[in-house]
């Protein structure tokens, strides 16, 4: 006989005890209970993703588990908050014992290394729907923004442009010498917890790498009513994505693919030598409105844009 709604949430979700000092109740009741402490601010995200759209099918569960609430980390950590807890939703069109299993250990192998507890969630049928809502804590009027980029700050990002973008291509058919890296950042993106927590109060605004920095960056231009100039030669590529780029002649693709999670942050120059994570500078925040890219001795508009939902 098939496992109930109630059935699978006991089997594989339930049954833990709670890791996180904030959480107070969890899986079990009508709603779940946090205790936010004194001087701190409850930060919020939920993100979906469907098979099809964000995912392909047949893909192995353990990593889509992983890269379902990395995701949502990520969020967090682009405002410089602590993750504390998560609820889930899944919507599944059949119980798949082995597939739950799989899928259950890369999300709460992950959970655990953050210390997140797993307090609530739904389970229903239908079209396979991953749906992951995160609560973090940041202190009191801490959290970094969009909105705060100020004309003449440095544009840093960590990591690599254009690994999960590649890693996109190889699933797609193209034929890479050297795939692992990109696969990797493909399918089991690293949230940047650590370095969000670093460069609060020092980055004047942040955002994670999620549809492209190319769109990702201008939500902070539009936001901050600023513009940008990047500098094509200081963007940090891995040897596979310049390997592309040669074979393709595709230069953009790293600037408007998306999944790579990392962190894009601007800071004053003065406040330049605070930081203390590995990150590149990449460009300029400009009076100028709009994104310019200067590339082999020419400076040229950046208008195309990464991945949007139904556009």
């Amino acid at each position: 006989m098939p496992l109930s709604e109630f059935g699978i949430i006991e089997r594989y979700f339930a049954g833990r005890e709670l890791i996180n000092p904030i959480n107070k109740l969890g899986i079990g009741d009508d709603c779940a209970l946090l205790q936010v402490p004194e001087g701190q601010q409850l930060a919020v995200t939920a993100d979906t993703m469907v098979e099809g759209v964000h995912f392909f099918a047949g893909c192995d569960p353990y990593l889509l588990g992983h890269k379902l609430l990395a995701v949502n980390l990520s969020d967090l950590a682009s405002m410089g908050a602590e993750p504390v807890a998560v609820t889930l939703a899944l919507t599944l069109p059949k119980v798949d014992e082995e597939w739950l299993q799989r899928f259950a250990d890369g999300f709460l192998q992950l959970a655990g290394r953050y210390s997140v507890d797993l307090i609530g969630g739904d389970t229903t049928s239908g079209p396979l729907t991953l749906t992951v809502q995160a609560l973090g804590v940041v202190p009191q009027n801490g959290a970094m923004r969009r909105s705060g980029a100020k004309v003449g700050d440095l544009i840093f990002m960590t990591g690599h442009l254009g690994d999960a973008g590649l890693g996109l291509k190889i699933r797609q058919g193209y034929d890479c010498s050297d795939p692992g890296q990109a696969l990797c950042r493909f399918d089991s993106p690293e949230p940047r917890v650590k370095e969000g927590r670093a460069i609060r109060g020092i980055a004047h605004a942040c955002i994670d790498l999620s549809d492209g920095l190319a769109s990702d960056l201008g939500h902070i231009l539009k936001k901050s009513g600023a513009g940008a100039r990047l500098w094509w030669d200081k963007i940090p590529l891995a040897a596979s994505v310049k390997r592309y780029i040669e074979e393709t002649g595709d230069w953009t693709m790293p600037l408007l693919a998306g999944d790579d999670y990392e962190l894009c942050f601007t800071v004053a120059p003065e406040n330049r030598a605070k930081i203390k994570i590995p990150a590149a500078c990449i460009g300029v925040i400009e009076d100028e409105r709009g994104m310019r890219i200067e590339r082999e001795g020419r400076i040229s508009p950046l208008t195309k844009k990464g991945y949007e939902h139904f556009s």
